[in-house]
């Protein structure tokens, strides 16, 4: 690929490195390398190769964990009848759950047993995305699948328990294998896709939407500030300029990081409050 590059923009060095095109200086194999999926699996810092190894990924998810017991401990501790900001602030994040998305999508009077449950979804995934852009972390705690799995695995136990507690297995099995007003020949083929969809499909691509959007932003991250601390520190002459824009795009997707890290609890709880809604259907 880097030969590729460099014959498109007629790349050929000539005399000092300072006369190298911009696609030599940043694909060197001296200087910048590019982010790995490696990243991702970094050395056990204890317990190596137990099934309680501890390794940086594991380490940023429990300060992420501690972080938002730390936050809710203090705010329930200091709750005054008249909030200040940081408490308005917590708050509102806890009434946007209960009214956007709870009530929004179950319905203001069955929503309120499953509040809490939304609610935790929702701000855990919020610290553990957010770690992607907090200096000296600089990788999400849902990068990695086994998290957002385990998320996935929860919200698929709650809406099978909800269904089954208000049907009955066999009634919801009824409910969700064969909906309702749909001519008996087409479940042939509807079925098998409700049964993939109900039981599969619903917790992989919960957890698959989650971690492919971390690990993605993670490498986008990496990729502008690596070659933004290359073209600094390492290039030669005017390529250094070229650094300047490196870094404006690292700050524009650090943005944007922050942007998804949000957008992705609020998918992954909104879509949770859908499946609880569509077990306690007696129809769907």
């Amino acid at each position: 690929m880097t030969n590729l590059l460099a014959a498109a923009v007629g790349a050929e060095a000539e005399g000092s490195g300072e006369s190298q095109n911009f696609f030599q200086w940043l694909f060197s194999s001296d200087g910048f390398h590019a982010p790995t999926i490696g990243e991702f699996f970094p050395e056990a810092l204890l317990w190596e190769g137990t099934l309680f190894e501890f390794n940086r990924i594991t380490l940023v998810r429990v300060i992420a964990a501690v972080a938002l017991i730390v936050v809710f401990w203090v705010v329930a501790a200091r709750a005054r009848v008249v909030p200040g900001r940081f408490q308005s602030f917590i708050e509102y994040a806890l009434d946007f759950v209960r009214v956007q998305i709870a009530e929004e999508v179950i319905g203001k009077d069955k929503a309120r047993p499953y509040v809490a449950f939304l609610t935790t979804l929702f701000l855990a995934i919020v610290f553990f995305n957010i770690t992607g852009v907090i200096p000296f972390l600089n990788i999400a705690g849902t990068s990695v699948i086994g998290l957002p799995i385990i998320m996935a695995l929860w919200v698929y136990v709650m809406y099978l328990g909800v269904g089954i507690k208000k049907h009955g297995l066999g009634g919801y099995l009824k409910t969700s294998l064969f909906p309702a007003g749909v001519p008996w020949p087409i479940y042939i083929l509807l079925t098998p896709i409700e049964f993939l969809q109900v039981f599969f499909l619903r917790p992989f691509t919960l957890a698959l939407r989650l971690t492919a959007n971390m690990i993605a932003g993670h490498l986008l991250l990496v990729v502008a500030f690596a070659g933004t601390q290359y073209l600094f520190f390492e290039a030669s002459g005017a390529i250094k300029a070229a650094g300047a824009l490196t870094f404006l795009g690292g700050f524009a997707f650090t943005l944007f990081e922050v942007f998804v890290a949000l957008l992705q609890a609020y998918v992954f709880t909104m879509l949770s409050a859908v499946y609880l809604n569509m077990a306690l259907e007696e129809e769907h």
